[in-house]
């Protein structure tokens, strides 16, 4: 694990930035994260991007500037966790964005560790950030926990058990904390993305093969960018304190459901 760093600054920018409210924001080094990081550091957020890639971190804090701060981080490790939180001055929002998908094989066929990797990443590493980073959020008086989930928390499919059943926890988790937290000055708030093309996401799923990754894609005019989905991520998190946007689920206009998907011959 590595300590927090940041940009150089000016004294005078330095202040500037250090008025503003707190975004953690965690698989920040890439797709969404990235672009989350981007879009709240636009919106007057101290964004700060944790993540298990350093190189990639540092190369984004030098793209957005002083209002940026970068912290390697595994969220599935939770001593690490804890150090994070006890370097933070300040939380107002957390955007729980770490996770991923690894396998596309049967029920019958999976490999438990990929299973068991899923469920550390979507589901635990979503609960040891959480249970940090509260105590922080309740004193900021205005707090948000926003997890980032998938449809496939709601909609089972061939190949997508592992997943499936992980992203039905991070639902999970969301939906009970927004009861637990309720008359604490904290909302919860869940973003379901349907089909997002990152330059990551089904690559990692497909251990490297491009043209099964690129098959998932084939035909689907304007899939989701990562920047649809943070510009959603920021929408929500930008309402006004009284308003809470328990569930969003954001999707292409190609894609009308899990399984239903127009794809354009070629």
């Amino acid at each position: 694990m590595g300590r927090m760093t940041d940009t150089p600054d000016t004294p005078d920018a330095s202040a500037a930035v250090g008025d503003r409210p707190v975004a953690v924001i965690t698989g920040a080094s890439s797709g969404i994260g990235a672009a989350t990081a981007r879009r709240l550091a636009t919106e007057g957020y101290r964004v700060v991007l944790a993540a298990r890639r350093a190189d990639r971190l540092e190369k984004l804090v030098a793209e957005i500037g002083p209002a940026a701060a970068a912290y390697p981080l595994d969220v599935t490790d939770r001593d690490a966790v804890r150090a994070f939180a006890a370097e933070l001055d300040r939380v107002d929002v957390l955007v729980n964005n770490a996770g991923g998908a690894f396998g596309a094989d049967s029920v019958e066929t999976g490999d438990p560790a990929d299973w068991s990797r899923m469920y550390e990443v979507n589901v635990l590493g979503v609960l040891h950030v959480t249970q940090a980073l509260l105590p922080a959020l309740r004193a900021s008086g205005d707090g948000t926990v926003l997890i980032v989930s998938s449809t496939a928390g709601f909609t089972a499919y061939e190949g997508g058990g592992g997943y499936v059943a992980a992203k039905h926890g991070a639902h999970s988790i969301a939906a009970t904390l927004r009861l637990e937290l309720c008359g604490d000055p904290i909302r919860v708030i869940e973003i379901a993305p349907g089909m997002v093309k990152t330059d990551e996401f089904a690559l990692t799923r497909f251990r490297g093969d491009v043209g099964a990754a690129d098959k998932v894609y084939a035909g689907v005019p304007d899939p989701l960018s990562a920047g649809d989905v943070a510009d959603t991520i920021a929408w929500a998190v930008t309402r006004p304190p009284h308003v809470n946007i328990d569930l969003l689920v954001v999707r292409p206009r190609a894609q009308a459901a899990q399984h239903k998907v127009y794809r354009v011959s070629t």
